[in-house]
């Protein structure tokens, strides 16, 4: 029972921390600037672990720190969840790592289309929105070349959703097939 909610703490806290870090580099990939209380936050829940990494990984076009600070955070949720039982095997615990984080990006990218949606319906003109439709957007972008909206509906965020969930799916089987 500890060990359960050890682990239910471990994994609230690095999903929060991941996905601020994930936010942080998809909003400089994007180059869309956040609202100044979502940038306030994200900075600051960051930068503790953000600023050091750039001594050793520099920042160019992208912030690879905070990229590579998201994958830390993952590596380290999962020594707790499986190190202990697995023996702290570096394959084992790599690979998961891995999927768990390709996991955490699709969810973040569902997270986003899903408030989209939401803003869509109650509030298009909240102060949000259009913060959220620009880091939608280039995801969006190509499947809206393909797929016209049907009586005026738009159903790219519908198709972008089902081809997230069928990444996770595929990416979780090739890399339980390396275990």
């Amino acid at each position: 029972m500890l060990h359960s909610i050890f682990m239910l703490i471990v994994n609230a806290v690095a999903s929060i921390l991941a996905g601020v870090m994930l936010l942080r580099f998809w909003m400089q990939v994007v180059r869309v600037r956040p609202p100044q209380s979502v940038g306030q936050f994200v900075y600051q829940l960051s930068d503790w672990l953000v600023k050091p990494l750039r001594r050793v990984l520099p920042g160019g076009a992208y912030d690879w720190a905070s990229l590579l600070g998201a994958f830390l955070i993952v590596v380290l949720a999962t020594v707790a969840a499986v190190g202990l039982q697995s023996g702290f095997d570096f394959k084992i615990i790599f690979l998961l790592s891995l999927e768990r984080f390709v996991e955490w990006i699709c969810y973040g990218f569902m997270a986003t289309l899903i408030i989209e949606a939401i803003f869509s319906w109650v509030n298009p003109y909240a102060p949000l929105a259009p913060f959220v439709r620009a880091l939608n957007e280039p995801l969006l972008r190509p499947l809206r070349r393909v797929i016209p909206p049907l009586g005026g509906v738009d159903l790219s965020p519908l198709v972008l959703l089902i081809l997230l969930q069928i990444a996770v799916r595929v990416i979780s089987t090739l890399l339980f097939a390396l275990l």
